[in-house]
């Protein structure tokens, strides 16, 4: 964070300005009494003239140049950052409401109620503390919910949201009736034999439907291996149900407890990027990675980029914390104004390098990139 004191004489405060960077920033206005103006902008400068400069005539612009006595501003290397350090200042200044200075709402997820006796989906906002299975965070509810309704119809799954008291004498649903729910409702399972079949979804999700797929497969090779030929285009076309399920997943959406990445943008350093690192569904400490050379020669990325991965301490976070913080890259990933790249992996003992060293020299020098068409 870098400072402006404003005293009681404003005349060096044009020449200040006017020795600001016209770059991304995020900013705080404090005025001599109350709480702070806490903005983001592309241009620091122009901004910052806009709201204090002295104006020779009226304008409908807001003006603050007689009510401020500091500023403060942090300089940032992309639209990103840009968003993440308002939103950690935000939650600094305002700890009652700040969500809404930012204007973050929480992305949806698929969630399974394994507290429940019966076991259920249904669509939250909201990770909770418990051993239930959250999947995603996926762009727009309605996305949630096509994915959620596509993948039920590889299970038998209750989809009733009620607390089930088995009775012979239960109603039922059309779906017990077409065969596609296990239909506990009616006790034609117990809680175990259902229970195995709630493990077969929980296993889908986590695996991001390579459980169900290889099983299939597996099944269709063996068959045509047999010459049951029938049997094995039915399994095929089973597989390509799920295949066809698998598509409606959003990008980022994934057993949230096991989504592993990182968000590579632009620094305001030189020569450099910002990387956020997200482990096991919790956001990390950034660090900022530089092209080191040694010895007037340049060390390898690959190289640096072990070194930088091999740093990076676990991070315990609240709750709220690690839902707000996926809400950000929620935002920005599936935002029109997306910078950088992300770069997604299974674990962090499997990390793709090569393909992370591609990413960042593009996020580096965009300019390198080659024409298009």
């Amino acid at each position: 964070m870098e400072a402006i004191e404003i005293g009681d004489s404003l005349a060096p405060l044009d020449a200040a300005l006017e020795a600001l960077p016209n770059t991304p920033a995020v900013f705080a206005l404090w005025p001599r009494e109350g709480d702070p103006y806490l903005s983001k902008t592309a241009l620091l400068r122009r901004r910052l003239l806009r709201l204090l400069q002295e104006r020779e005539k009226p304008s409908r612009w807001l003006n603050l140049r007689h009510t401020v006595r500091r500023i403060e501003y942090w300089l940032t290397g992309s639209a990103f950052e840009s968003s993440v350090v308002l939103y950690e200042q935000a939650r600094r200044y305002f700890p009652q409401t700040y969500l809404d200075l930012v204007k973050l709402r929480m992305p949806p997820y698929v969630r399974i109620v394994l507290a429940n006796e019966f076991p259920r989906s249904h669509i939250t906002t909201h990770l909770a503390q418990s051993g239930d299975l959250y999947f995603g965070p996926f762009r727009s509810r309605a996305s949630a919910e096509r994915f959620e309704s596509q993948f039920l119809d590889l299970f038998q799954m209750r989809r009733c949201q009620e607390d089930l008291r088995p009775s012979p004498d239960h109603p039922g649903c059309i779906y017990g009736e077409m065969g596609m729910c296990l239909r506990p409702c009616q006790q034609v399972v117990g809680a175990a034999e259902y229970g195995h079949e709630v493990a077969r979804v929980t296993e889908f999700l986590r695996t991001g439907g390579r459980s169900l797929l290889d099983a299939i497969a597996h099944s269709r090779d063996r068959l045509s291996e047999e010459m049951q030929f029938e049997e094995a285009a039915r399994q095929h076309k089973r597989y390509e149900k799920v295949l066809d399920a698998l598509k409606l997943r959003d990008d980022l959406a994934c057993g949230v407890d096991h989504l592993n990445g990182v968000a590579i943008a632009r620094s305001a350093a030189p020569a450099s990027v910002e990387m956020w690192f997200v482990r096991d569904g919790a956001w990390q400490r950034p660090r900022r990675f530089g092209f080191e050379v040694h010895e007037g020669k340049p060390i390898s990325l690959d190289r640096q980029l072990r070194e930088t991965f091999a740093a990076v301490e676990p991070r315990k976070l609240t709750h709220r914390e690690r839902r707000e913080y996926l809400a950000l890259l929620a935002r920005w990933y599936y935002s029109t104004w997306r910078d950088g790249e992300w770069v997604s992996f299974d674990s962090y003992a499997d990390i793709p390098y090569r393909k992370l060293v591609h990413a960042v020299s593009r996020v580096a020098h965009p300019e390198a990139r080659p024409a298009l068409g």
